[in-house]
């Protein structure tokens, strides 16, 4: 296994938790490198299906240490309830999950502005999910953020809070939304920030220990790359670095520690927000919601669906460095009589093969497609390569010659035991 970097591919919502799950087997240790609660991993063991939003998916797994890195910005109130959540379903949460003491901090103020913005800019927002990301990050880069090392420091971190409430205030009277009380807000945070203490820790150290003892490390990314704040569709992107670069300084391991990336993607495209998705397909996008699938684990929206973009996601290969594939949701497309796989762009009398940076000129972009005979079987049961169709075979081999990285995993559907590794 040896320190893994695993990314989704696409804009998100890939299937990494389930992937993240599967590989974490042979883990030690599992870190969360970036993002917030904006994101959630859905897990289904034995018929129990665990949605997490700031714990790594590792937890689910006996004898796994799990990290919250300092990339990642961390709202203290979800991640109890999401630690008292899974210990009411019998997950062990003890000495095995660790809290970077340098991670930011969401407070009410930023899911305001996030709304506010949102609010404000009408037909040209984002789409975000309102949990605050954006303006935490937007803290953490103007250097006016707290850091979880400030939340468990009592006198300090009331002194630092008073003045964000006061400032932030004056912000959110100029959007015409109602101020906050600073009361109200440092006792819900003081309470989480006891709640959390013994989590607390020096991560960088813990990990760098850990890569020292030879141990292997897994490193879970949130979102995907055309949701990459320098790499993705931007500005319909989220905040942080979700490309595999992300992984290191998220978590403080160096690039050459890590030994090889492996890409999520699912057999068909999805996103979740606004902005340009040149597949997107309503047929295809009636099909998958009619089935009960493509519904986000954070929010609950349905998901823009489409036919698979090999140009979209060369394009991640490229900037990730993937070495090895994981295409899930196989199965979603075991009734479709024809698959249709964007391999180009053609906007007016030109044709690309990369994902062009011009936002407008990306949403004027036509795909290129060539199609491929469905199967038109169900792939659920199948448990090893040769199991599955051949059609479905020459499916999968196609994605990964046009995608550029080797196929590695296949997933037909959410259980642990729907996996195959070709």
């Amino acid at each position: 296994m040896s320190n893994t970097i695993l990314v989704g591919a696409q804009w998100g919502d890939e299937g990494k938790g389930k992937i993240i799950d599967v590989l974490t087997e042979e883990a030690d240790v599992v870190v969360r490198t970036q993002g917030g609660n904006n994101a959630g991993h859905t897990v289904h063991i034995r018929g129990q299906k665990y949605v997490l939003h700031l714990v790594p998916s590792g937890i689910l797994r006996k004898k796994k240490t799990c990290v919250i890195g300092n990339g990642v910005v961390v709202d203290p109130v979800g991640l109890v309830e999401e630690i008292k959540g899974l210990r009411k379903l019998g997950i062990k949460i003890d000495r095995n999950l660790f809290l970077s003491e340098t991670a930011h901090v969401v407070f009410p103020y930023h899911r305001e502005l996030d709304a506010q913005r949102e609010l404000f800019k009408g037909k040209n927002k984002i789409g975000t999910t309102k949990r605050g990301i954006g303006p935490a990050y937007g803290d953490k880069a103007a250097r006016t953020g707290l850091r979880v090392i400030d939340l468990v420091n009592r006198e300090r971190f009331k002194a630092q809070l008073e003045f964000k409430i006061k400032e932030n205030n004056e912000i959110l009277r100029a959007f015409g939304a109602k101020p906050l009380s600073f009361k109200q807000v440092h006792e819900t945070y003081r309470a989480a920030g006891d709640y959390l203490r013994p989590f607390v820790a020096n991560t960088v150290i813990l990990l760098h220990e850990a890569v020292r003892r030879g141990k292997d490390i897994l490193f879970e990314g949130a979102q995907g790359t055309f949701l990459d704040i320098d790499h993705g569709t931007y500005p319909f992107v989220t905040s942080s670095n979700t490309t595999a670069g992300g992984a290191c300084t998220g978590s403080g391991i160096a690039p050459h520690r890590m030994d090889r990336v492996v890409g999520v993607m699912k057999a068909y495209t999805t996103r979740v927000g606004e902005g340009p998705l040149p597949t997107e397909n309503a047929e295809i996008a009636g099909m998958l919601h009619g089935m009960g699938r493509e519904f986000g684990a954070t929010t609950g929206r349905p998901r823009r669906c489409g036919w698979f973009d090999a140009v979209a996601t060369r394009h991640a290969c490229m900037v990730n460095g993937i070495d090895e594939l994981a295409v899930t949701n196989v199965d979603g497309l075991d009734s479709v009589e024809t698959i249709r796989v964007c391999v180009g762009y053609r906007d007016g009398g030109r044709r690309y093969d990369y994902v062009p940076n011009d936002i407008e000129v990306l949403a004027r972009c036509e795909p290129v497609y060539v199609e491929f005979g469905g199967w038109r079987k169900p792939t659920d049961k199948a448990r090893r390569w040769k199991e599955l169709p051949a059609r479905t075979r020459a499916y999968l081999r196609a994605l990964a010659e046009l995608t550029g990285a080797k196929l590695a995993i296949v997933s037909v559907g959410p259980g642990r035991e729907q996996t195959i590794f070709v």
